[in-house]
Protein backbone atom coordinates (compact mmCIF):
# COMPACT_ATOMS: atom_id res chain seq x y z
CA UNK A 1 0.00 0.00 0.00
CA UNK A 2 1.48 3.34 -1.10
CA UNK A 3 2.38 5.65 1.98
CA UNK A 4 1.74 8.73 0.26
CA UNK A 5 -0.80 10.89 1.27
CA UNK A 6 -2.05 13.16 -1.31
CA UNK A 7 -3.18 16.74 0.67
CA UNK A 8 -5.47 19.07 -1.79
CA UNK A 9 -2.98 21.68 -2.10
CA UNK A 10 -0.78 18.53 -3.72
CA UNK A 11 -3.05 18.15 -5.79
CA UNK A 12 -3.31 21.51 -7.02
CA UNK A 13 -0.24 22.12 -6.82
CA UNK A 14 0.46 19.26 -9.36
CA UNK A 15 -2.00 20.48 -11.89
CA UNK A 16 -0.79 23.41 -12.33
CA UNK A 17 2.91 22.15 -12.75
CA UNK A 18 1.50 19.87 -15.21
CA UNK A 19 -0.66 22.77 -16.86
CA UNK A 20 -3.71 20.87 -15.95
CA UNK A 21 -6.68 23.75 -16.46
CA UNK A 22 -9.22 21.48 -14.47
CA UNK A 23 -10.77 24.47 -12.23
CA UNK A 24 -9.77 27.61 -10.65
CA UNK A 25 -8.54 26.74 -7.38
CA UNK A 26 -7.17 30.15 -5.42
CA UNK A 27 -9.87 30.20 -2.75
CA UNK A 28 -8.29 26.98 -1.09
CA UNK A 29 -7.31 27.79 2.29
CA UNK A 30 -6.23 25.03 4.59
CA UNK A 31 -8.60 24.66 7.77
CA UNK A 32 -11.31 26.16 6.02
CA UNK A 33 -14.57 24.29 4.47
CA UNK A 34 -13.68 23.35 0.35
CA UNK A 35 -15.79 22.02 -2.29
CA UNK A 36 -14.53 21.89 -6.13
CA UNK A 37 -16.38 20.48 -9.35
CA UNK A 38 -14.47 19.86 -12.65
CA UNK A 39 -15.66 18.44 -15.65
CA UNK A 40 -13.78 15.19 -17.06
CA UNK A 41 -13.52 15.50 -20.36
CA UNK A 42 -10.15 17.39 -19.26
CA UNK A 43 -8.41 14.38 -17.79
CA UNK A 44 -7.24 12.44 -20.30
CA UNK A 45 -3.86 11.73 -17.52
CA UNK A 46 -2.77 9.03 -15.06
CA UNK A 47 -3.04 9.95 -11.72
CA UNK A 48 -0.81 9.26 -8.98
CA UNK A 49 -1.38 6.03 -6.66
CA UNK A 50 -1.65 7.49 -3.63
CA UNK A 51 -3.83 7.93 -0.26
CA UNK A 52 -6.14 11.27 0.26
CA UNK A 53 -6.64 13.45 2.69
CA UNK A 54 -9.56 14.59 0.65
CA UNK A 55 -12.95 13.12 -0.92
CA UNK A 56 -13.54 12.51 -4.48
CA UNK A 57 -16.37 11.71 -6.33
CA UNK A 58 -16.46 10.65 -10.08
CA UNK A 59 -18.97 10.16 -11.96
CA UNK A 60 -17.45 8.61 -14.99
CA UNK A 61 -19.12 8.19 -18.95
CA UNK A 62 -15.84 6.68 -21.01
CA UNK A 63 -14.04 3.81 -20.38
CA UNK A 64 -10.56 3.02 -18.22
CA UNK A 65 -9.05 1.22 -15.60
CA UNK A 66 -9.63 1.85 -11.74
CA UNK A 67 -6.57 0.95 -9.86
CA UNK A 68 -7.80 0.62 -5.98
CA UNK A 69 -5.95 -0.85 -3.66
CA UNK A 70 -5.23 -4.09 -4.52
CA UNK A 71 -7.93 -4.53 -6.49
CA UNK A 72 -8.25 -3.51 -10.07
CA UNK A 73 -11.53 -2.80 -11.96
CA UNK A 74 -12.35 -1.65 -15.75
CA UNK A 75 -14.70 0.91 -16.07
CA UNK A 76 -17.11 0.23 -19.34
CA UNK A 77 -19.75 2.15 -18.76
CA UNK A 78 -21.26 5.03 -16.58
CA UNK A 79 -20.46 5.10 -13.31
CA UNK A 80 -20.00 6.72 -9.54
CA UNK A 81 -16.97 6.27 -8.18
CA UNK A 82 -16.71 6.85 -4.08
CA UNK A 83 -12.77 5.98 -3.21
CA UNK A 84 -11.79 5.86 0.57
CA UNK A 85 -8.78 8.89 1.00
CA UNK A 86 -6.91 6.00 3.11
CA UNK A 87 -7.02 3.72 0.18
CA UNK A 88 -4.74 4.44 -2.31
CA UNK A 89 -5.58 4.87 -5.88
CA UNK A 90 -5.11 5.60 -9.57
CA UNK A 91 -7.14 6.15 -12.90
CA UNK A 92 -5.64 5.45 -16.27
CA UNK A 93 -8.00 5.71 -19.46
CA UNK A 94 -8.79 3.96 -22.25
CA UNK A 95 -9.38 5.74 -25.04
CA UNK A 96 -10.07 9.84 -25.61
CA UNK A 97 -13.42 10.07 -24.60
CA UNK A 98 -14.11 11.18 -21.13
CA UNK A 99 -17.24 12.70 -19.74
CA UNK A 100 -18.99 13.88 -16.95
CA UNK A 101 -18.08 14.96 -13.78
CA UNK A 102 -15.69 15.17 -10.46
CA UNK A 103 -15.72 16.81 -7.36
CA UNK A 104 -13.59 17.24 -4.57
CA UNK A 105 -14.11 18.27 -1.56
CA UNK A 106 -12.27 18.50 2.26
CA UNK A 107 -13.71 17.08 6.07
CA UNK A 108 -14.47 20.38 7.15
CA UNK A 109 -16.97 20.29 4.03
CA UNK A 110 -18.54 17.11 4.59
CA UNK A 111 -19.14 17.86 8.58
CA UNK A 112 -20.54 21.27 7.73
CA UNK A 113 -24.31 20.06 7.44
CA UNK A 114 -26.33 17.87 9.52
CA UNK A 115 -27.79 15.83 6.29
CA UNK A 116 -24.74 14.23 5.59
CA UNK A 117 -24.66 12.78 9.51
CA UNK A 118 -26.99 10.63 7.18
CA UNK A 119 -24.09 9.32 4.81
CA UNK A 120 -21.29 8.63 7.65
CA UNK A 121 -23.04 5.95 9.19
CA UNK A 122 -23.39 3.81 6.03
CA UNK A 123 -20.83 2.11 3.90
CA UNK A 124 -20.21 5.16 1.72
CA UNK A 125 -16.05 6.05 1.40
CA UNK A 126 -15.55 3.65 4.04
CA UNK A 127 -12.40 0.99 3.24
CA UNK A 128 -14.30 -2.31 3.33
CA UNK A 129 -17.09 -1.04 0.52
CA UNK A 130 -16.62 -1.31 -2.97
CA UNK A 131 -16.64 1.87 -4.23
CA UNK A 132 -17.77 1.22 -7.73
CA UNK A 133 -21.49 1.86 -8.45
CA UNK A 134 -22.60 1.15 -12.27
CA UNK A 135 -25.71 3.33 -13.37
CA UNK A 136 -29.09 2.23 -15.49
CA UNK A 137 -29.39 4.84 -18.19
CA UNK A 138 -32.26 6.24 -15.71
CA UNK A 139 -29.84 7.03 -13.35
CA UNK A 140 -27.59 8.28 -15.32
CA UNK A 141 -30.04 10.91 -16.85
CA UNK A 142 -30.52 11.89 -13.23
CA UNK A 143 -26.57 11.99 -12.26
CA UNK A 144 -26.29 14.20 -15.03
CA UNK A 145 -28.98 16.62 -13.87
CA UNK A 146 -27.35 16.43 -10.17
CA UNK A 147 -23.92 17.30 -11.55
CA UNK A 148 -24.81 19.83 -14.23
CA UNK A 149 -26.14 21.43 -11.44
CA UNK A 150 -23.81 21.70 -8.98
CA UNK A 151 -21.18 22.64 -11.71
CA UNK A 152 -23.55 25.31 -12.64
CA UNK A 153 -24.28 26.71 -8.98
CA UNK A 154 -20.31 25.91 -7.82
CA UNK A 155 -19.60 28.52 -11.02
CA UNK A 156 -22.10 31.23 -9.84
CA UNK A 157 -22.51 34.04 -7.47
CA UNK A 158 -25.70 32.76 -5.87
CA UNK A 159 -25.22 33.82 -2.38
CA UNK A 160 -26.83 30.47 -1.17
CA UNK A 161 -24.54 28.08 -3.25
CA UNK A 162 -22.91 26.18 -0.59
CA UNK A 163 -26.24 25.11 0.32
CA UNK A 164 -27.63 24.30 -2.72
CA UNK A 165 -24.62 22.49 -3.57
CA UNK A 166 -25.06 19.84 -0.66
CA UNK A 167 -28.21 19.65 -1.24
CA UNK A 168 -27.68 18.05 -4.58
CA UNK A 169 -24.71 16.51 -3.50
CA UNK A 170 -26.92 14.70 -1.08
CA UNK A 171 -28.77 13.86 -4.03
CA UNK A 172 -25.93 11.42 -5.47
CA UNK A 173 -25.34 10.22 -2.23
CA UNK A 174 -28.74 8.81 -2.10
CA UNK A 175 -28.46 7.47 -6.11
CA UNK A 176 -25.49 5.14 -4.71
CA UNK A 177 -27.26 3.99 -1.68
CA UNK A 178 -29.98 3.06 -3.38
CA UNK A 179 -27.83 0.62 -5.55
CA UNK A 180 -25.37 0.07 -2.89
CA UNK A 181 -25.92 -3.96 -3.15
CA UNK A 182 -22.48 -5.27 -4.03
CA UNK A 183 -20.87 -4.09 -0.14
CA UNK A 184 -18.57 -6.71 0.47
CA UNK A 185 -19.76 -9.38 3.41
CA UNK A 186 -17.53 -9.24 7.19
CA UNK A 187 -16.85 -12.81 5.89
CA UNK A 188 -15.01 -11.62 3.48
CA UNK A 189 -12.89 -9.26 4.97
CA UNK A 190 -9.32 -9.55 6.02
CA UNK A 191 -9.29 -9.92 9.97
CA UNK A 192 -8.00 -6.54 10.73
CA UNK A 193 -10.24 -4.86 8.32
CA UNK A 194 -13.53 -6.56 10.24
CA UNK A 195 -12.28 -4.95 13.39
CA UNK A 196 -11.88 -1.71 12.44
CA UNK A 197 -14.80 -1.61 10.62
CA UNK A 198 -16.68 -2.81 14.09
CA UNK A 199 -14.69 0.13 15.70
CA UNK A 200 -16.01 2.63 12.76
CA UNK A 201 -19.32 1.50 13.50
CA UNK A 202 -18.99 1.50 17.31
CA UNK A 203 -17.96 5.41 16.90
CA UNK A 204 -20.07 6.81 14.55
CA UNK A 205 -23.46 5.80 16.23
CA UNK A 206 -22.49 7.76 19.15
CA UNK A 207 -22.44 11.02 17.22
CA UNK A 208 -24.24 13.14 16.91
CA UNK A 209 -24.47 13.60 20.50
CA UNK A 210 -28.11 14.98 21.37
CA UNK A 211 -28.13 16.46 25.14
CA UNK A 212 -25.80 16.75 27.97
CA UNK A 213 -28.01 14.02 30.19
CA UNK A 214 -26.31 11.71 27.89
CA UNK A 215 -22.84 12.24 27.62
CA UNK A 216 -19.88 10.34 25.45
CA UNK A 217 -19.71 7.27 26.57
CA UNK A 218 -16.68 5.27 24.96
CA UNK A 219 -14.00 7.82 24.85
CA UNK A 220 -10.26 5.99 24.72
CA UNK A 221 -9.40 3.37 22.27
CA UNK A 222 -9.62 0.90 26.23
CA UNK A 223 -13.00 1.51 26.46
CA UNK A 224 -13.45 0.52 22.87
CA UNK A 225 -11.26 -2.71 22.82
CA UNK A 226 -13.28 -3.78 26.09
CA UNK A 227 -16.77 -3.54 24.17
CA UNK A 228 -15.42 -5.35 21.50
CA UNK A 229 -14.04 -7.59 23.52
CA UNK A 230 -10.37 -7.58 22.30
CA UNK A 231 -6.77 -6.37 23.20
CA UNK A 232 -6.68 -2.74 23.43
CA UNK A 233 -3.02 -3.54 21.23
CA UNK A 234 -4.85 -5.71 19.07
CA UNK A 235 -7.36 -3.53 18.03
CA UNK A 236 -4.44 -0.44 17.68
CA UNK A 237 -2.87 -2.61 15.28
CA UNK A 238 -5.87 -3.43 13.07
CA UNK A 239 -6.87 0.41 12.88
CA UNK A 240 -3.40 1.84 11.88
CA UNK A 241 -2.49 -1.07 9.08
CA UNK A 242 -6.34 0.08 7.77
CA UNK A 243 -6.29 3.50 8.36
CA UNK A 244 -2.28 4.80 8.69
CA UNK A 245 -3.73 6.63 11.64
CA UNK A 246 -3.91 5.56 15.14
CA UNK A 247 -6.75 4.83 17.74
CA UNK A 248 -6.56 7.96 19.87
CA UNK A 249 -6.19 10.16 16.62
CA UNK A 250 -9.45 8.96 14.89
CA UNK A 251 -11.52 9.10 17.93
CA UNK A 252 -9.74 12.58 18.75
CA UNK A 253 -10.83 13.95 15.75
CA UNK A 254 -14.34 12.66 15.82
CA UNK A 255 -14.61 14.25 19.00
CA UNK A 256 -13.36 17.74 17.68
CA UNK A 257 -15.54 17.50 14.84
CA UNK A 258 -18.14 17.28 17.22
CA UNK A 259 -17.40 20.20 19.39
CA UNK A 260 -17.42 22.39 16.14
CA UNK A 261 -20.99 21.37 15.26
CA UNK A 262 -22.20 21.26 19.16
CA UNK A 263 -20.80 24.89 19.32
CA UNK A 264 -22.06 26.13 15.88
CA UNK A 265 -25.41 24.47 16.38
CA UNK A 266 -26.69 24.49 19.43
CA UNK A 267 -27.72 26.88 22.60
CA UNK A 268 -25.45 24.73 25.34
CA UNK A 269 -22.98 26.34 27.05
CA UNK A 270 -19.00 25.72 26.82
CA UNK A 271 -19.35 23.59 30.14
CA UNK A 272 -21.78 21.57 28.88
CA UNK A 273 -20.43 20.99 25.54
CA UNK A 274 -17.13 19.65 27.44
CA UNK A 275 -19.05 17.46 29.63
CA UNK A 276 -20.91 15.91 27.51
CA UNK A 277 -17.61 14.83 25.28
CA UNK A 278 -16.64 13.11 28.80
CA UNK A 279 -14.03 16.04 29.97
CA UNK A 280 -15.21 16.95 33.69
CA UNK A 281 -13.28 20.44 33.97
CA UNK A 282 -14.24 22.47 31.16
CA UNK A 283 -10.30 23.55 31.24
CA UNK A 284 -9.68 20.21 30.02
CA UNK A 285 -12.15 20.89 27.03
CA UNK A 286 -11.17 24.32 26.40
CA UNK A 287 -7.16 23.02 26.29
CA UNK A 288 -7.99 19.94 23.64
CA UNK A 289 -9.93 22.67 21.03
CA UNK A 290 -7.72 25.29 21.37
CA UNK A 291 -4.82 22.40 20.57
CA UNK A 292 -7.07 21.52 17.40
CA UNK A 293 -8.63 24.84 15.85
CA UNK A 294 -6.11 27.00 17.43
CA UNK A 295 -7.96 29.02 19.16
CA UNK A 296 -10.64 29.20 22.28
CA UNK A 297 -14.49 27.18 22.29
CA UNK A 298 -16.17 30.71 23.04
CA UNK A 299 -14.04 32.58 20.22
CA UNK A 300 -15.09 29.76 17.60
CA UNK A 301 -18.57 29.71 19.34
CA UNK A 302 -18.86 33.99 18.86
CA UNK A 303 -17.97 33.57 15.03
CA UNK A 304 -21.11 32.04 14.05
Amino acid sequence: MSDQLETIEDYYRRIRKDEIKLFDSEDFEMGKSHFNISMRKYCSFKSPYNRRDYYKISFIIGKGTIHYGAHQLYIDRPALFFPSPSIPYTWECDGDFQEGYFCLFNQEFFNGNSEFNLFKKTSLFKEWSKPVVFLTEEQTQLATLYFEQIYKINNSVYPFRCSSIKSNLASVLHLALENRVEDISPSELPANVRLYKLFDELLTKQFPLDSPAYPLALRTPSDFADHLNVHVNHLNFSVKSVTHLTTTQIIKDKMFEESKNLLKYTNWDIAQIGYTLGFEQPSHFNNFFKKHAQTSPLKFKNAF
